[in-house]
């Protein structure tokens, strides 16, 4: 790894060199960002995935939705659609992309919108009636043509970005001082027992300012798996054989969770589209077994496989400490920002 990464280094250096320009000319204004006069928050990272951005997401339509009216705005990855389009009852994973999909199905009262270009995608969401009072962008932390209020950088416990190399040497979208954008980073994905004391390792190397906050968070799963037809409890499902299917950028933790003896674990890459033959061989592994997948998967393999065979594993992000803070900070910038005063 350490010989392929001295191989790509000069690569490196010249895609540093574009988004430091890039960066700079949106720091000096040279470049136009545009604002809103709505609270706008975006949620990102600056490396390739994998960081847990939809059940951070998740955590901020549950902590806004029953106080504001809350839009999502979402690239809309590997979506067959084109342009802005917002999530109505003729919505599927295909128009709006899995993630957006699984917000509009999970959260009925909020408006869920897909729009690459995200100054239009803003712009055309105030123009719904009623007006949404805060707008989250998802995975939008390098898209400086709209300049949020608010940008929340997360990085993967065990993957920080202090430790990792701009592409294609290393994962990194641009630069590590991207992160002093940032108001809030969340280290996400970490263990649940994580001490004070390896916390504090994991602040020094991010080397933020003082007016930045450091929050450590962890992914707690659902004690139970769903379908259209149903819910099983975790542990009436154990001992029992099982196909986990994954098509997410770290699978490993989903499989280590689920996976017992007997059971056929199978990996695709992230936002997979699922072709004719791999649903056909992954029904014929199931055979009498249920078919465990994740949440944004299932958005994708709904209605291509039994109905009563397919179930996903919800997945929330819990704070290990600290929430209480950090959900003063969101309600105290949304409820201060204009439109909302």
């Amino acid at each position: 790894m350490k010989f392929l990464r001295k191989i790509l280094f000069p690569f490196s250096a010249i895609y540093w060199l574009i988004t430091a320009m890039r960066n700079f000319f949106y720091d000096k204004g040279w470049f136009a960002s545009f604002t809103f006069p709505v609270p706008v928050i975006a949620i990102g990272n600056l490396s390739t995935g994998g960081t847990g951005k939809t059940p951070q997401t998740e955590y901020l339509i549950r902590l806004l939705s029953n106080t504001y009216r809350v839009a999502t705005l979402s690239r809309g990855y590997k979506r067959k659609s084109k342009g802005f389009v917002l999530g109505s009852m003729d919505s599927s994973a295909d128009v709006l992309g899995d993630e957006p999909f699984q917000f509009y199905q999970k959260f009925p009262n909020i408006r869920v919108a897909v729009d690459a270009d995200r100054k239009n995608g803003i712009e055309q969401l105030l123009e719904l009636s009623p007006q949404p009072q805060v707008v989250l962008l998802d995975d939008a932390y390098q898209h400086r043509r709209v300049k949020a209020g608010l940008y929340i950088l997360l990085t993967s416990y065990g993957d920080i970005y202090a430790d990792d190399f701009i592409l294609p040497a290393g994962n990194l979208r641009e630069s590590r001082s991207g992160a002093d954008r940032a108001a809030i980073v969340i280290v996400t994905k970490c263990l649940p027992g994580l001490s004070k004391s390896e916390q504090d390792v994991i602040k020094n190397k991010l080397r933020l300012s003082s007016s930045q906050k450091v929050y450590f968070t962890c992914i707690e799963y659902d004690d139970a798996v769903f379908s259209e037809v149903g819910q099983l409890k975790i542990d009436d499902i154990k001992g029992r054989q099982k196909v986990i299917v994954a098509g997410i950028a770290k699978p490993k933790p989903f499989f280590d969770y689920l996976k017992e003896s007997g059971d056929i674990a199978l990996a695709y890459p992230d936002h997979h589209d699922f072709t004719e033959k791999e649903l056909t061989d992954i029904k014929e592994q199931s055979n009498n077994k249920i078919i465990i997948t994740t949440e944004k998967d299932y958005m994708r393999l709904r209605g291509k496989l039994p109905k009563d065979k397919l179930f996903y594993l919800p997945i929330k992000s819990r704070f290990l400490a600290n929430n209480d803070d950090f959900d003063k900070t969101i309600l105290e910038y949304v409820g201060q920002s204009t439109g909302n005063r």
